[in-house]
Parts: structure tokens; sequence; C-alpha cells
């Protein structure tokens, strides 16, 4: 097949059905189509552009990736799955109908025996004067990420989050000068004597705004009116995951909120699986990338297993409906799911 990025209406191979359609493609879902690619299925892959990491310049801790801009691994990720036969849609996906039928918000609908949820995450950030303006540059979340690019410095840590604290420790690390700023956090007194005797500095009060001069973070305020100078700062964001798609499907939560998966990215919905940030908060890129490839070994056994099934069933003098294979995949299409 020939790349179809910008032609959202192209049909699919053959009998009109996919093996898997993939929903994101960021490291999870592009290192799964690639396996699924190599393992000769019929694969698309549908992504509206909008990557967690775009405000980040680079990204780090990529085995020989370290330090390359985050765009960049995902067109050649891109261009990879491409070459391999797999139809790119850059699309939206409103809502995924078991069968299973996935409209895309242009009107196409595309069918598929199994689909893949690699959607990822929205950071919720703090409504502080400065923080959204500086998310991804000085405004940091992972200390594996970009700590060591900031190591030595003076470093601060906003406390507005339940796991501020513990962030603020490890960050410890890096650096020996940091100051957690507490700002609406009632931090207790085990955490205050864990603090100070790692060296970090709290500074107590509501912050009122991240100070900036040439484009660049200088420091922090505090409502009161004094300014912590500081190179960088951290936050834990709060992580909503980009799971509507599945939950519309039925998939269960644990007692989180998150979408539940096996070792492999198995739902508890048959024929859905999901990888990466969507369901694991704590997936590094190369954590995503490492769970796409693994959950597509698994998805790939999971349809040779159906393919013998039917094989043998269609072998027989009289047909029955194999039993790995839901009926309501079997069932015809509604005609308003017909794609163009």
């Amino acid at each position: 097949m020939s790349d179809t990025t910008n032609n959202p209406q192209n049909s699919p191979a053959d009998d009109g059905v996919y093996d898997v359609v993939v929903v994101g493609a960021g490291a999870a879902g592009l290192s799964a189509a690639l396996v699924l690619a190599r393992s000769r299925r019929r694969v698309a892959v549908v992504d509206a552009g909008e990557p967690r990491n775009a405000p980040a310049a680079h990204m780090h801790g990529f085995l020989s990736r370290d330090g390359v801009p985050a765009a960049d691994l995902l067109a050649v990720g891109r261009a990879e799955v491409t070459g391999y036969g797999v139809d790119l849609f850059e699309s939206r996906v409103d809502e995924i109908d078991l069968g299973f039928y996935v409209r895309l918000d242009g009107g196409a609908v595309l069918r598929a025996r199994r689909v893949m949820v690699a959607t990822g995450l929205r950071d919720e950030l703090p409504a502080i004067p400065g923080v959204r303006e500086r998310w991804g540059r000085d405004l940091l979340f992972c200390p594996y990420c970009h700590a060591y690019e900031v190591r030595d410095q003076p470093i601060g840590v906003l406390g507005t989050h339940a796991g501020a604290v513990q962030h603020a420790l490890l960050l410890r690390q890096w650096s020996h000068d940091i100051v957690f700023f507490a700002h609406t956090l009632d931090l207790g007194t085990e955490e205050r004597e864990q603090l100070s005797a790692r060296g970090i500095t709290v500074a107590d009060g509501a912050i009122k705004r991240l100070v900036t001069e040439g484009d660049r973070l200088r420091g922090v305020e505090l409502a009161e009116g004094h300014v912590y100078p500081r190179c960088a700062v951290f936050l834990f964001p709060h992580m909503v995951p980009h799971d509507t798609l599945l939950t519309g499907l039925g998939c269960e939560r644990d007692q989180n909120g998150w979408v539940t998966t096996d070792t492999a990215g198995r739902t508890s919905v048959f024929g859905v699986w999901a990888v990466g940030n969507v369901s694991d908060a704590k997936a590094l890129v190369i954590t995503a990338a490492g769970q796409g490839a693994a959950a597509a070994f698994a998805l790939n056994h999971d349809l040779v297993a159906e393919d013998i099934e039917r094989a043998v069933e269609n072998s027989r003098p009289t047909s029955r409906t194999p039993k790995h294979f839901p009926q309501s995949a079997l069932q015809s299409a509604p005609q308003a799911a017909l794609s163009d």
C-alpha cells in the first residue's frame, strides 16, 4: 500500500477489514504498528497529531535516541510504518463500536478485527501565572527525562500535588539546591523532617507566579512578595488518561480510575488492547515503545489463533461459527457505518 496520510477517505485492503486499527501514533502506537506490519497484518493508524510531549525540545533516556527531538522520533516512526504498508489517517476517532467500527471525525468508518488504543494522557496544570507558558521548557515534570540537563542548578518544586514532597526528595539526587514551595499543601511533621534531612529548603506560603525575564525562568514569587531565584522548576501534574474510547467500549477501570490491562495490554473487553500512557501513567517514551511491541506480539498470536480456528471450521463440510470469533463482529454493518 502507498502512504495515505493525506487521504482519510482511502479504502481498507481486500475485504475492507483491517486486522488491527491502532488509535494513536505516539511511541506505543507506532511501535505496535511496526511489529504488526512486519507480521504481515493489515494495519491502519489513526492520529490527531497532538503528542503529549510536544512542548519539550528533546527527549531523553531512549537508548540510541537520547537528546533527539520527540517530533523527529515520531516522523521516523511514521516513515517506517508506512514503508511496510500501514495506512496512516490524520484524523480523530469519535467512537469505536463493537464489531469493530472505528468512526473518524471526517465521517469515514474503518472496520477492524481488533483495535489497539494508544491515545496517551493529558497533563492538567495548576492555575498559577507562568506555569502554562513555561511548561516543557524550564517548568518540568519527569526527573529521569529532564533533571540531568539542570543538574547542580537552583531547582524549585511546586507543592501543587499530593506527590510533590516525594518529587522534591527524588530531585535532590540531581541538585543540592532545592527549594520546596509548599503553596497550599499542609505539610506534616514527618514530611518536613524528611525535607530538612535532605537539605531541602521549605518555602511556606502561596505561590503568586513564575518570574520570567528574556523568555527564561528566573524564579518563583510568593504572594507576600519574596522571590526565590530558580533556574528550573518541577511540578507533578494531575494526569488524566484519554480513555473515552476505552470506557465507551466498556473496559474496566482499577480503583484509581485507570483502565486495567494484563501484562500484554489486553483490556477486559475482547479484541480491545491499550498501551502506553492511556493505561500506564509512569511509562516513559522508551517504556511505551516497548509496551507497544509486546502488545503487538500477543495480539498477532491472538489473531493467529482465530485464523487457525476459522481455517479448521471452513475446511469442514458443515461450517459453524468459530467460537473464538464474537457474534457481534459477524453481524452486517449498519448502513450508517459503511465507509465512503
